[in-house]
């Protein structure tokens, strides 16, 4: 394989958390200690894949502009056919022209994303790729899967090395890829199927699938080389990847992802492998003062083990324990967020189709956060598409500009009863950004008791709404801070994540 440079990563992590002792109790049984991360009514693959891409591209120095190629795996994309990858892409502010896939189908869809994103820029097809791999995958109800099944997101920016020769330049380079399948049924999902079927026997997985194919990936990759420090692995019921590590002989780095977020899916052996890259020093045995982690993921019948060297701290690269801890939720708040429990009352529609006209026009502002600078006056008009004109100056000479992420709340009102599916109580804010422009968005029930005229706020990306079936995403304002208060809060920079 021909190396190829990680030059910052991140990760992201859902708002909230099940505990297994939950599950348990629902069914009359026990649950253990563990907890899940499960994305809240407003979350999905995609906010999740948007906050974690954020973070890998500023770990990175990388505008988004200048990415070539954006491959995005998960199992569960917005749309089961539809414009996932457009809608992403847009939103992190990727060109028109920018490359890529979106792999799917299976919790392997990561370790494609990874392989398509490194034979691109192996090849020369694309300089900067960025890799996404996020999921949310829904258990069946009563399974053993929902005391495991968790939410999480990790992302990887590539480079070719600039030497083109032995990669020595930049923190941590892919070395090395192998994968190896078996046409057996694991978990799946069937067509106009909710939730995600269970493995038929568990022990019968375990034996004769997932750690035989597992454990012969990794092992083909590790020959001849230096010895793996560390491994990170898909665990779908959080004991698997113990077992396989012991097999392989090198600790499971994953093991802390696994405890604070469950079996993340496509994204879990990219979070892991984020786990490996945070931890330890770069002191290693192959005589280049680099050290050599590993990671396996799996999915479908299918397992890839790729290898990394890592030189030095990797840019972005942190402990899950940075995440934070999220919310603690209930069984049934769960339920209604996953989508397993329906209100009887019927949500409100919108008046404007999301196929309709005003979005086909609108969509990319919305998801891109674009606003309208006058050439003759500086005033910063939002949306751009139903201001042909300045609204300051009526000036027509515009220039379409991304706008700030960051700012503070002019004013704002609580919404105490909403709708469904919005949850009260909910804050409508008028935000003026750092960068001059004005606009209203929604704000964060979180955040509603202590929000006030001047607390600093970061806009992140969440959903709106799923409306005629189809996601609706906007922006929210999240407070990270108060007029004051230099300890008040969250930072822009954990808003983002």
């Amino acid at each position: 394989m021909k190396p190829v440079l990680v030059l910052g990563v991140g990760s992201a992590a859902p708002s909230l958390r099940l505990s297994a002792s939950e599950v348990g109790t629902a069914w009359g049984g026990g649950g253990g200690r563990a907890a899940v991360a499960v994305c809240d009514a407003d979350e999905d693959t995609l906010t999740l894949a948007w906050r974690a891409a954020v973070g890998a591209l500023g770990a990175a120095g990388v505008d988004a502009g200048a990415v070539g190629g954006l491959w995005w795996g998960t199992t569960r994309p917005p749309f089961a056919e539809g414009p996932s990858h457009a809608f992403l892409a847009a939103a992190l502010g990727c060109g028109p022209g920018t490359e890529g896939a979106l792999t799917s189908g299976s919790p392997h869809a990561g370790m494609e994303a990874l392989a398509a994103a490194w034979d691109a820029v192996a090849a020369g097809h694309v300089e900067t790729a960025l890799v996404v791999a996020s999921d949310a995958v829904v258990p069946g109800l009563g399974t053993a899967a929902e005391s495991s099944t968790g939410a999480g997101a990790a992302a990887l920016v590539l480079r070719a090395p600039a030497d083109a020769g032995n990669g020595t330049a930049g923190a941590a380079r892919l070395s090395g890829r192998v994968t190896r399948s078996l046409p057996v049924l694991d978990r799946y999902r069937p067509d106009a199927g909710a939730a995600t079927e269970d493995v038929y026997d568990g022990r019968l997985f375990r034996e004769e699938v997932y750690l035989p194919l597992l454990a012969e990936a990794a092992q083909a990759v590790a020959a001849g080389g230096p010895a793996v420090t560390a491994w990170a692995a898909s665990d779908p019921d959080g004991r698997l990847a113990g077992a396989l590590a012991r097999r392989l002989g090198a600790p499971l780095a994953s093991a802390p992802v696994q405890a604070a977020l469950g079996d993340t899916g496509a994204a879990s052996p990219l979070l892991g492998l984020i786990e490996a890259l945070a931890g330890g020093d770069t002191a290693g045995a192959n005589g280049t003062g680099a050290r050599l982690v590993g990671a396996v993921g799996y999915g479908g019948g299918r397992a890839s083990a790729v290898t990394v060297e890592v030189s030095r701290p990797v840019p972005g690269a942190r402990p899950v324990a940075d995440l934070g801890p999220g919310r603690a939720a209930g069984y049934v708040e769960v339920l209604r967020a996953r989508g397993q429990l329906e209100p009887l009352a019927e949500p409100i529609p919108m008046g404007v189709p999301p196929g309709g006209a005003a979005f086909v026009r609108g969509n990319v502002e919305m998801l891109a956060l674009l606003g309208a600078r006058c050439g003759a006056c500086g005033t910063i008009s939002t949306p751009p598409s139903i201001h042909p004109t300045c609204t300051g100056c009526g000036g027509s000479q515009l220039e379409v500009v991304p706008l700030a992420r960051t700012g503070r709340v002019q004013t704002f009102v609580v919404n105490q009863t909403m709708p469904p599916p919005f949850q009260a109580p909910l804050p409508l804010v008028v935000v003026d950004l750092d960068d001059g422009a004005r606009l209203m968005v929604q704000g964060s029930p979180v955040d509603a008791a202590e929000l006030a005229v001047g607390d600093e706020v970061a806009l992140s990306l969440y959903r709106y709404a799923l409306e005629r079936g189809v996601p609706v995403y906007g922006y929210k304002a999240l407070r990270t801070g108060r007029t004051g208060d230099a300890g008040g809060g969250r930072s822009a920079e954990e808003v983002a994540r």
